[in-house]
């Protein structure tokens, strides 16, 4: 490899890595189920965010999240993605 190869392969990961913080919000959106109406999507953050909040740490480390993420994300209103 040369040079440059080495430079697009690190500004790459880097890329990867910022948008992968910026795109939480969104992975979160796609893991709901599909075909739910809107109400039905409202309902499924209310019970899937309470449900985080019971979570024990060894939960909570199976799904990779620390006990401050799960209560940020389980405390937010139904209606915020």
């Amino acid at each position: 490899m040369n040079g440059l190869s080495d430079v697009r392969l690190t500004l790459h990961s880097q890329e990867l890595e910022t948008g992968q913080k910026d795109n939480v919000s969104h992975a979160l959106m796609r893991n709901a189920p599909s075909g739910l109406s809107r109400w039905d999507l409202f309902w499924h953050r209310l019970h899937t965010r309470k449900a985080l909040l019971v979570l024990t740490p060894a939960q909570l480390k199976d799904i990779g999240l620390t006990h401050e993420q799960a209560r940020e994300e389980g405390l937010k209103p139904f209606w915020r993605i």
